[in-house]
């Protein structure tokens, strides 16, 4: 596809142009158009209708964004800046230098001018970095035809035209009407009349994971952002919070594996940067497994007394592990979502144990029936499987506790708990294996 449009670029054909682009979402013409060289991005974004360049430069980095943007001619690159969707104009504003982002300040008007910069205050992945002032709003005052009109004016602009906000003179939030009881109403009716005063919203320092949840919970398609004095900034749409959602599911899933999220996409990431993403964990968990050896070589003797007992340690420790992992991820996953709590300490105790038991009692037969295989013997056999089914159970116990244990500390579950619970369970499952040993087989 990226071959085909290089050649309708060349051959500068305007009517090949259209008919091309006209195959194609914005989405999968930004695709296209990060593989051009320099020549062919600029002829493009010159050559494309502006309200589709405005949508197609969204998907694009901020650094080329600006890179095209900076060699367009100035009544371009307004048309570019000014269709943009106001979330997306702040996040290019942030992500590149200073100096840049006043030169493109410029192209804005003076009143939009100040209400991004007011977005561009606010912390990240909160809801107020998310917010887009794209929005239609209206006075609680204005009649049904009124507000058509207002809508068929500003509508265009606006990046969602399914909720009318009714704002007050001092930019406060009153309520929202929808788009459908408007067209249902006779066109002398108010919206003071028809008005739902009980709105949903967000304030603007809410984290963005617990806005997608109030997003998900209520099936909004957006949610007014305010400010502590109930003034609205702005709105967030389900379009951003789907790709916030995904965000937050890379980053738990990276830091369940035991490493510090990438901020960037995988290969946009440098080596050096992978390598310290990784490093420190490993190093810390380096150091924590050297408490394993000495718990074996604590146990040499019983090694030397019965060798046979080395043949399950892998075995045992892997089991031990396993367990603790699926555990913790999915009660990682479940405190993400809401469906876990502190409060629920015990009731999540009672459920993973009595899993434990029923998981230990079917690894415990495995177990024995792999240790006959292997020819040694029926006492060694039933240590083996019942250090099993201590150690599943010992597991289940250590992953169910832990993730809440530092979620209420305010310690991030995911980036601490899958590797720890794998470290711990090696050397307290060591313990297990050959306490139970020297009891069972008398050494």
């Amino acid at each position: 596809m990226t071959e085909e449009l290089k050649n309708v670029l060349a051959e500068f054909d305007q009517l090949s142009f259209h008919e091309f682009i006209e195959k194609y979402q914005p989405y999968d013409l930004a695709e296209m158009v990060t593989n051009l060289n320099y020549e062919d991005q600029i002829a493009f974004f010159e050559t494309a209708p502006q309200d589709l360049g405005a949508e197609i430069i969204e998907f694009l980095e901020p650094e080329l964004q600006y890179r095209i943007m900076d060699h367009l001619a100035d009544d371009s690159t307004i048309t570019l800046l000014n269709d943009m969707s106001s979330d997306k104009v702040v996040d290019l504003l942030l992500a590149i230098h200073p100096h840049q982002a006043k030169i493109l300040m410029e192209f804005l008007p003076e009143d939009y001018r100040e209400k991004i910069k007011t977005l561009m205050t606010y912390e990240a992945n909160t809801a107020g970095s998310l917010a887009t002032v794209d929005y239609i709003g209206a006075r609680k005052s204005w009649t049904i035809d009124f507000t058509l009109q207002h809508i068929r004016k500003v509508g265009h602009d606006a990046e969602l035209v399914s909720y009318i906000y009714v704002i007050d003179t001092h930019g406060k939030l009153v309520g929202v009407v929808s788009l459908k009881d408007i067209i249902l109403q006779k066109p002398t009716t108010t919206l003071e009349e028809i008005i739902k005063e009980d709105v949903i919203s967000v304030s603007v320092e809410m984290h963005q994971e617990e806005v997608a949840d109030i997003l998900t919970k209520y099936d909004l398609v957006a949610i007014p952002v305010l400010t502590k004095d109930h003034r609205m900034i702005g709105i967030i749409t389900v379009d951003d919070l789907i790709d916030v959602i995904h965000e937050e599911a890379t980053e738990d899933i990276q830091k369940l594996g035991g490493s510090q999220p990438l901020v960037e996409p995988y290969f946009k990431n440098s080596v050096w940067s992978v390598f310290r993403k990784r490093i420190g964990w490993l190093l810390i968990l380096f150091v924590a497994e050297a408490y394993t050896g000495n718990v074996l070589r604590h146990y040499e003797d019983t090694l030397e007394e019965v060798i046979a007992l080395a043949f399950f340690v892998p075995l045992l420790l892997g089991t031990g592990g396993n367990t603790g992992t699926q555990t913790v991820t999915t009660l990682v996953r479940a405190m993400a979502v809401g469906e876990v709590q502190f409060k629920d300490f015990f009731r999540v105790m009672r459920k993973e144990i009595t899993t434990g038991v029923f998981l230990g009692l079917a690894m415990g037969i495995v177990t024995l029936i792999r240790a006959q295989i292997l020819g040694v013997g029926f006492d060694i056999g039933t240590v083996v499987a019942i250090t099993a089914i201590f150690i599943v159970i010992w597991a289940s116990f250590v992953a169910a506790i832990l993730p809440l244990i530092l979620h209420k500390l305010k310690v991030d579950p995911a980036v601490v708990s899958g590797p720890f619970i794998t470290t711990f369970v090696d050397g307290t499952g060591l313990i297990i294996y050959f306490t139970l040993a020297r009891v069972m087989l008398n050494l």
